[in-house]
């Protein structure tokens, strides 16, 4: 099993094939009771009509021997997915931990091993239904809140710079990481509508630039995490309409993916956003509604709105000539405090989240954020 899984080493991110890698080259190669596999990169709906032909113990079996490719593939049942990412889990914490101990590392190598270990074992714990799971390099992770199969509405939070496997959640400052602020929004969504079907993903499925510098400042890296937002848009089950809440450098992905993204995605809230890589609302090329929120106190008004030679992301969302639905952050402080409870972004969130348009609270006190939404539901 773990020679077609390509976990057959410990795992040196610096050496030779990732086991990402290892994996996708013995699924491309296998074959499963007498049928071909879908690629690993296959449309979703190509996917789905494979796993729909398979019972429960072929399931099983293909998940056991293939995890890491399973985990990731979209289209796969989401139950699927959460059972072959704490298998892949399980294994990556081994891994880590034999790193964490192997002597002809440097100390500094050895202590990032134990602190990986640490992560992967907290996400294969029983109870977290992890959607998305790739060790290699930072590593890539997105987990659900909620039922995914089953909500009408789905929330999908997509974060900015310095986010990795490690810090996808944090214990201290909990609601700068992925994991927390999902977690408040979906709580903010099922006390703002309890009788509703929602579910939030936290998505950290690109990988992210690394501090301020100038990766941050360019949109290189939003480009790859562009596509892989349209993928996990496109693929997700049902027919459940799709909100994106982008923080900091997350808006610039939301903003190179605009205009590919599928129909259900109907609304884009960006909070703390240096731009979106485009001149006005219009040349998003969406026709999902774009919110847009910023806090006094955010450093990152101060930071140029322009785009010239590649660096910066274009004009200011929360301007007028930007043509966003301003809504109000009142409470929120500094640049990571959109997310807590009791704010005014939170409780917008929550509003586009469950649908409630026609309550969300408008930075400038009027109506003016709510002109054109006709019902509560936005339809």
């Amino acid at each position: 099993m773990l020679a077609t899984t390509g976990w057959t080493s410990v795992y040196r991110p610096d050496s030779g094939a990732s086991p990402r890698e290892a994996a996708l080259a013995s699924w491309a190669r296998a074959h499963f009771e007498g049928r071909a596999l879908p690629a690993a990169d296959a449309p979703a709906p190509t996917v789905a009509r494979f796993f729909a032909g398979l019972d429960g113990a072929q399931r099983a079996r293909l998940t056991e021997g293939h995890p890491l490719v399973v985990g990731n593939l979209e289209g796969a049942p989401s139950s699927v997915r959460y059972r072959a990412n704490r298998i892949s889990l399980q294994r990556a914490a081994r891994a880590e931990e034999v790193r964490g101990h192997d002597i002809t590392l440097a100390p500094a190598d050895r202590a990032m091993a134990a602190r990986r270990a640490h992560r992967f074992e907290s996400l294969a714990e029983p109870d977290r239904q992890i959607l998305t799971f790739d060790p290699t390099g930072g590593g890539l992770v997105a987990e659900v809140f909620g039922d995914l199969d089953v909500a009408r509405r789905i929330s999908v939070v997509v974060p900015g710079v310095d986010t990795d496997a490690i810090t996808f959640e944090r214990t201290e400052r909990r609601l700068t990481a992925p994991v927390g602020m999902a977690q408040s929004l979906y709580e903010a969504e099922r006390a703002a509508a309890p009788g509703g079907r929602t579910a939030v993903i936290a998505w950290a499925g690109y990988t992210a630039p690394t501090g301020v510098g100038v990766d941050a400042a360019t949109g290189r890296m939003a480009v790859d995490g562009a596509a892989r937002l349209r993928a996990l848009t496109s693929a997700l089950p049902g027919r459940a309409s799709v909100a994106l809440f982008c923080h900091s450098y997350g808006s610039v992905v939301c903003g190179v993916a605009a205009h590919e993204l599928p129909g259900r995605v109907t609304d884009i809230a960006v909070a703390g956003s240096p731009g979106m890589r485009a001149g006005n609302v219009a040349a998003l090329g969406t026709s999902a509604r774009v919110w847009a929120l910023r806090d006094s106190s955010d450093w990152i008004a101060d930071v140029p709105h322009m785009e010239f030679g590649g660096l910066g992301h274009g004009a200011d969302p929360v301007s007028a000539g930007f043509g966003a639905r301003v809504l109000s952050a009142a409470g929120a402080r500094n640049h990571t405090g959109y997310f807590e409870p009791g704010t005014g972004s939170l409780d917008n969130f929550a509003k586009i989240g469950t649908g409630a348009f026609g309550s969300t609270v408008c930075a400038t006190g009027d109506d003016t954020c709510r002109r054109g939404i006709s019902r509560t539901d936005g339809s």
